[in-house]
Parts: structure tokens; C-alpha cells; sequence
């Protein structure tokens, strides 16, 4: 049997590579989203303890974690919570650095914590006017201590080099925080994030629940796993990437379908002939579903190095590179392998009813 599949993939190897590159576009599509949706939600994870903090607080249902807005006024209410040790404002800003568009912003309060812990290489830390930039960044940018950095509107002097062992913090800037809102157009008692340290005599998941109960419109995070809870975009991604999922399965298996509809109304007298010589009803199925697996196989393949080509190249060409870095681990390969399988199963049913279905007499009258 494997012979006859061979030889029949062959016979037509145009249809064959049509519908093969069918299945490949849609498994490419697959793991590019994958991939890419696990990268975005890891380096959310990583905003939730930038400045070394124990957990972030956002504002609840906010789109994304740059676009919630928290008033200061709640500082003093949450230091008198006894299991926050400490708790400083951020004001988060992304894409704001020209030819850096991936660098992360962050706007501190130069007396918090989040500004005390940066260990310095050169310069000092970020005043009024002054950026701290991180040494990925300015290896990347070629910026020194009095270098200019031009950040959304407003033209910085460098004024100090730092590493903190994060990446998105070394491979972006730390301002002071009233130029951070100027910046993003905030007054000057709002801010994206309260990032918290909490107290000695607790843990970070009791204050995560503690600050979740005494502020129910924020959301309180401190397990980078539960990254996809700080805005609707992450969740519009996942149901992007579940549609495009469903559409490349109907898709590809329409497209087995036909193909393999095609050959088996071509190869009527053959198929009436193996069925004559002895071969059963369920043989002849076989034979289709083995021929739309190999097809599927080949379409799954092309597919797999288009996805890993895809999923590389897309965060540099959006300039994204620092922010998104594609996360391909085997889950990601195999699901994405198991859809372009199951895509050659779906599309092998109707015709293998159809062979099934036909008696050997009436095929070879009607060739």
C-alpha cells in the first residue's frame, strides 16, 4: 500500500504541492501566532517585577498594561497596609524611543525603591532631564554619559549608565517620573503601575491577596504565569490565535478534500479493480487516508520551517525585537503539528465515504 501512495502523490504532483503549500501557509500561521502570543505573555510577566518588585498593581480591565491609569492619592492607602513593605509609582512607556522603538520607559520616582536598586556603571541616576539608560541600550544606541535621547517629544540628556540583570529594564531607560507624564500626556497625580515590595513578615501571594480584596479595581499580580490578566489584548490575542487555528483547519481540509475527491473520481477504474481483486472496503479507505496524511505531512513540514522563519523575522521587522522575543518550546511544534495532521483527517472523510461507498461494477461501467 505504501508503493501505491507513493506513486499516486506523484501522478499529480502539482495538485499534490498546491494543497501541500495550502496546509503549509496555515501551520506557518499557527506557529508564528503561538509562539509569538507565549513571547508577549512572558514578557508581561517580566513588566509585573520590574525595579525588582514583588508584584505589580493595574488598573483592572485595562487594555493593556500601558494603558492603565492609577491615581497617586492611593500611595498613602496602600503604605498603611501592613503587608507592604514598600510601594513607588511607574510610569510605563513603550515605543517612545526613536530608533529604539522596542525599548521599555520607565518613569520613577527618583527616591523610590525601584531607583535605588540600579547599580550604575557611569553617570548617576534619572533627574529631571536626565535619562539612566540601561547598557543593552546603549551598546545598541551608542549613547555614553552626555549623549541626547529623544523620548516621544521631549530631548533627554544622558546622565547615567546602569545594569540591572533584567533585560527589558538594561534594554531600555529609567526618566524621572514628572518627565515620563509630561511624556505620555498623564497629570502629574497619575501613573501606569504601583510597583510593591512587601513586608518581611509576609509573602508576596498573601499581600497579592490582601491588596485584591481591600482594592477591587486594581489587579494585584505577583506570578508572572498570570501575565494574561493584565489587559483585554493579551485575551483578543488568544482568540486571534484560536480562530486562526479553526480557519486553517477548515481551510486545509477543504482543500485535502477536494484534492483527494479529485483523485478518487479520476481513479475510479482502478479503484473498482483493487475491489474487484479482493481488496475490502476498508483497504480503499485506507489508501485515501494515507495518501491525505502524506499530503498533510509534506504541507505540515514546509509549514513548521515557514513558522520558525516567521515567528523570528516578524518581531524585527515591527520593530519589536526588545519587547517580544518569539518563545518556541515543542508544545508550540507540536500542536501546530497535530493541526496539520488532524487538517489531512478531516479532508480524507468524505472522500473515504465516498470509495467506501462505491461498488466495483458500477465504476468500471462508468469508465
Amino acid at each position: 500500500m505504501l508503493g501505491l501512495i507513493t506513486a499516486n502523490i506523484q501522478r499529480r504532483r502539482a495538485r499534490t504541492a498546491l494543497t501541500a503549500a495550502g496546509i503549509s501557509v496555515g501551520v506557518a500561521a499557527v506557529v508564528a501566532l503561538l509562539a509569538l502570543s507565549a513571547g508577549l505573555n512572558q514578557t508581561a510577566g517580566q513588566l509585573v517585577h520590574l525595579g525588582r518588585a514583588d508584584l505589580g498593581l493595574f488598573q483592572r480591565e485595562a487594555a493593556d498594561p500601558t494603558s492603565s491609569v492609577l491615581p497617586l492619592s492611593l500611595l498613602p492607602r496602600l503604605r498603611a497596609e501592613p503587608e507592604v513593605g514598600e510601594v513607588t509609582p511607574i510610569e510605563l512607556l513603550v515605543g517612545d524611543v526613536r530608533g529604539a522603538p522596542g525599548a521599555v520607559v520607565l518613569g520613577v520616582d527618583p527616591g523610590g525603591f525601584v531607583a535605588r536598586l540600579l547599580v550604575f556603571t557611569a553617570g548617576h541616576g534619572p533627574t529631571p532631564g536626565h535619562a539612566a539608560v540601561g547598557d543593552g541600550l546603549a551598546q545598541q544606541s551608542h549613547l555614553h554619559v552626555g549623549s541626547t535621547l529623544r523620548i516621544g517629544d521631549r530631548t533627554l540628556t544622558v546622565g547615567g549608565i546602569f545594569h540591572s540583570g533584567i533585560t527589558e529594564q538594561d534594554s531600555g531607560a529609567i526618566i524621572a517620573l514628572g518627565d515620563a507624564q509630561a511624556i505620555a500626556g498623564r497629570t502629574p497625580d497619575e501613573a501606569t503601575t504601583f510597583a510593591v515590595r512587601v513586608s518581611p513578615t509576609t509573602t508576596a501571594a498573601q499581600a497579592t491577596r490582601t491588596l485584591s480584596r481591600q482594592f477591587p479595581n486594581l489587579l494585584a499580580i505577583s506570578d508572572p504565569s498570570e501575565a494574561t490578566r493584565l489587559g483585554v489584548n493579551n485575551q483578543l490575542i488568544s482568540h486571534a490565535v484560536l480562530l486562526i487555528v479553526v480557519l486553517a483547519l477548515i481551510i486545509g481540509a477543504l482543500a485535502v478534500a477536494n484534492t483527494m475527491l479529485a483523485a478518487v473520481l479520476e481513479r475510479r477504474r482502478e479503484l473498482a479493480l483493487l475491489s474487484t481483486i479482493g481488496w475490502g472496503a476498508g483497504q480503499l479507505g485506507g489508501l485515501v487516508l494515507g495518501e491525505a496524511i502524506a499530503v498533510s505531512l509534506l504541507g505540515t513540514g514546509a509549514g513548521l520551517l515557514l513558522g520558525l522563519m516567521a515567528s523570528k523575522l516578524l518581531p524585527g521587522a515591527l520593530g519589536l525585537s526588545a519587547f517580544i522575543t518569539p518563545d518556541l518550546t515543542v508544545w508550540v511544534l507540536g500542536r501546530a503539528m497535530l493541526i496539520g495532521i488532524a487538517t489531512g483527517l478531516v479532508g480524507a472523510l468524505y472522500p473515504i465515504w465516498r470509495v467506501t461507498r462505491m461498488r466495483s461494477v458500477v465504476a468500471l461501467a462508468q469508465t
